[in-house]
């Protein structure tokens, strides 16, 4: 058997033949020249080179699917990992009522099987507070961690291939909770998401959090501004005020490791206006910011390493000890590319921002939308119920603290995929370290762009 890893974290565990029959199942339905080759069967017992080897073409050939546009958002092979991720915890299908929350710490109560995917889950919350079908593309659940100030770390950004109520429960921890909030970066959509009161008072819920927990730079008299619209109940208008504040969208990451501009510098990483931004302190304790564009970005890679040794008993659940680097190649020139490498535990994290943000941009240079359509299970797993409940409106603003130092992190998209046979706990990589990701985004970028 294998375990299935899943940007660093441990989704479930699979044999062979389960993997070989999802592979008959992607070829009946897509094809033999679409569908990527299958380690072989063997007659004998293998060997423990010959298991190793197997392993590592298995982790290939699950790569090879999920990067594959077609193959790997499937409903074939996403219920695939859904199933196996719930054989794994062995959780049964039952009805529960899960506990969403919204940014003003709100709970919203739905009514959802056991075995339910992400986007039922997402529309029960969406049809719970009456937001309608076509805004709910514009908003995601995300796995949060309730940190000592009583604020709340991001995790990641739960995926189609996986089972909120499962992912949350196996974590045996209550400190984990599952939030919506809005999923787009250019602020450019908000104007989309406040047409609906819903939709207005998500984000409105959504921007006064941001705002107390420091996400949002805000001056003395920008928060006397804000504070006035809010007791005026300004919605819109507090909104429209607070897009013109710094680092407005952005998600800010723990503070990690760069090379830039030199080795061993500690950089506070934010991610938002496709962009990374960087507030680095120096060795004689300067701090400088700067941001790197992502259309500057030719391309990136994460790269991990996992020490002989196991970590402390006390580790956090679905963490590891694994050192995890970004690289990006930097156009820092006309004819100069850079490579520029953070050393964080939310390399993975950073990866993904990092795809959303070139894939926003893309769907927007096509003149594509965001806008979703709510989609209708045909076999009647999800089930919405009739009562709707109100996003209520948050508190007045406290005054800024400036001392507090909030941390953000989100993940996305199925970035890396790893087995580790279940026997060995061997130093395995959970990343491949030729795992490029291209920027289509790069090659628009003229030279008056520099």
């Amino acid at each position: 058997a294998y375990n299935i890893h899943v940007n660093g974290v441990l989704h479930c565990r699979v044999r062979y033949s389960q993997l070989l029959g999802l592979h008959e199942q992607l070829r009946k339905e897509y094809g033999a020249n679409v569908v990527p080759a299958f380690p072989p069967k063997k007659i004998f017992t293998l060997t423990p080179a010959e298991v190793e080897q197997r392993r590592e073409q298995l982790e290939k050939y699950m790569q090879a699917v999920r990067q594959d546009p077609t193959l790997g958002g499937s409903e074939t092979f996403n219920s695939f990992l859904r199933k196996a991720q719930q054989e794994t915890q062995q959780i049964p299908t039952e009805e529960v009522v899960l506990e969403v929350l919204l940014s003003n710490g709100q709970k919203v109560k739905v009514t959802i099987l056991t075995s339910d995917q992400t986007e039922d889950v997402l529309e029960a919350v969406a049809s719970k507070l009456d937001l309608p079908d076509d805004l709910v593309g514009y908003f995601s659940l995300f796995l949060v961690r309730e940190t000592k100030d009583g604020a709340f770390s991001f995790v990641r950004k739960l995926q189609e291939f996986e089972l909120p109520y499962v992912s949350v429960t196996s974590l045996h921890n209550p400190e984990f909770q599952i939030i919506l909030r809005k999923s787009y970066w250019d602020s450019a959509y908000d104007d989309d998401v406040m047409e609906h009161r819903v939709g207005l008072n998500l984000l409105y819920a959504q921007t006064v959090s941001d705002i107390e927990h420091g996400w949002i730079l805000v001056n003395k008299e920008q928060h006397r501004q804000l504070k006035s619209l809010q007791e005026k109940v300004s919605k819109k208008e507090f909104i429209r005020l607070a897009q013109t504040l710094k680092y407005y969208g952005y998600l800010k990451f723990d503070p990690c490791v760069t090379d830039f501009p030199e080795k061993g510098c500690h950089v506070v990483v934010s991610a938002g206006n496709n962009e990374l931004n960087f507030q680095v302190r120096l060795p004689n304790e300067q701090i400088k910011e700067g941001s790197f564009k992502v259309t500057r970005m030719r391309c990136w890679r994460v790269t991990s390493s996992v020490p002989m040794s196991n970590g402390p008993s006390g580790s956090s659940p679905g963490k590891s000890e694994v050192k995890l680097e970004l690289a990006f190649e930097y156009l820092m020139s006309k004819d100069r590319l850079q490579w520029v490498t953070i050393t964080s535990p939310q390399a993975i994290m950073l990866s993904i921002c990092l795809q959303s943000m070139v894939d926003e941009l893309m769907v927007k240079k096509s003149g594509g939308s965001i806008r979703k359509m709510s989609r209708r299970r045909v076999n009647g797993a999800l089930r919405r119920s009739d009562s709707q409940q109100a996003v209520k409106s948050p508190p007045l603003l406290d005054s800024p603290d400036a001392s507090r130092e909030p941390m953000a992190k989100l993940s996305s998209k199925l970035t890396s995929v790893s087995l580790r046979g279940i026997s060995h706990s061997s130093s395995a990589n959970d990343v491949g370290a030729n795992d490029f990701h291209g920027n289509y985004a790069f090659e628009g970028i003229g030279d008056e762009d520099l």
